[in-house]
């Protein structure tokens, strides 16, 4: 399959400097957005075509698009990091292109060529490398994502897409420290069944999650857990987040049965954690399991992984029948020495033995 050329078409009115390190100062999360985004189009019996980079834009949308009655989009998360010595790279973001051709295969839409996703990426990065902030924990986030763009209200897969790729610089997750967070187990709602799109990075699957997170909300609690769609006992995700249990020296995480999505930071604490010597698995753990672990000292942490937070402890478990305490309720160590071995790689403070580090400008 051949790999478009994207063209480049640089915006003439940029934000300007003064503006730019206002917003950099005090970014937040998916607030602001840099100058350009990337498009490419595809055409059933024409292939992927039209690859540009544009100034970012609104797009126009007639009202009968196939997504917006069908729901046929999917996304990935990446970041950006400023290294060490000033070049600019993304972490693993051949995973996340992979990754994004399986949830295209099952939803029914074309799998983008991995070259064309870090082609796109790469462009977006290089034009707006200004965006990228200085020093630390901050980065530009990078939002892949396809959706239909054919008209129509005939149910069956669209013949039309659109990728596009936007970036929005994102400051630290714990600004004043790392603190850990409370969780609310959803007895009630099910994120995902074996069978299903659980394992694709889907929009639909966030908007039947956002009931839930209410729910976590109205009870006093950060995040929700999420626990199987058929016993409701074994513990899947904490919202967008795998899990990891720390058993002394022993490391587990839900395993993926077909309705956990593959995290790219998952498999990368599960490689860290080995490579500093602890004894990683993947298996089940029951709600039971993990109450009367903390309750007789057996479960000594609980952490969650992600692209946007990296790795957040957890402290304290609610649910409808009671709840309990992780340790004594304070980050862990072997948490936050994960925390810090995986947050160092990526801002090239440590080596890179695994060769994860994309380099772009």
């Amino acid at each position: 399959m051949t790999t478009p050329t994207i063209e480049l078409k640089p915006s003439a009115n940029l934000v300007t400097d003064a503006e730019r390190d206002r917003i950099l100062a005090k970014p937040g999360f998916g607030r602001y957005f840099t100058d350009h985004m990337v498009t490419v189009k595809w055409t059933e019996g024409l292939g992927w075509h039209d690859a540009e980079l544009v100034p970012y834009a609104p797009l126009s949308i007639d009202p009968a698009n196939m997504t917006l009655h069908y729901a046929q989009t999917i996304f990935e998360g990446l970041k950006a990091y400023r290294q060490a010595d000033g070049s600019v790279a993304t972490f693993r973001p051949e995973e996340n292109a992979r990754r994004f051709q399986r949830s295209a295969r099952r939803m029914a839409m074309p799998e983008l060529p991995v070259e064309t996703f870090l082609a796109a990426v790469d462009a977006l990065v290089t034009q707006d490398s200004a965006w990228v902030p200085p020093t630390g924990e901050e980065s530009l986030y990078l939002r892949p994502f396809m959706f239909a763009t054919e008209v129509g209200v005939g149910v069956r897969p669209a013949n039309e897409f659109l990728f596009m790729v936007i970036a929005s610089p994102a400051g630290a997750y714990f600004s004043g420290g790392v603190k850990p967070v409370s969780v609310w187990l959803s007895e009630e709602y099910v994120r995902a069944a074996p069978g299903g799109t659980g394992e694709a990075k889907a929009g639909g699957n966030y908007a039947s999650s956002l009931i839930a997170q209410a729910e976590a909300t109205k009870h006093g609690c950060d995040q929700v857990v999420w626990l199987d769609a058929i016993e409701r006992r074994w513990v899947e995700e904490m919202g967008t987040n795998n899990l990891f249990f720390v058993y002394g020296d022993r490391l587990m995480t839900p395993e993926l049965s077909g309705s956990l999505l593959a995290g790219v930071t998952r498999d990368s604490v599960l490689r860290i954690a080995a490579d500093l010597g602890y004894e990683v698995s993947e298996g089940r753990i029951s709600v039971e399991e993990w109450r009367r672990g903390c309750q007789d000292g057996t479960i000594t942490e609980v952490f969650a992984c992600g692209t946007a937070a990296v790795i957040t402890p957890v402290a304290t478990i609610r649910s409808v029948g009671g709840g309990w305490t992780v340790g004594g309720g304070e980050p862990g160590e072997i948490t936050m020495k994960l925390r810090k071995a995986l947050l160092e790689l990526q801002t090239g403070a440590a080596a890179d033995a695994h060769g994860w580090m994309h380099r772009i400008v």
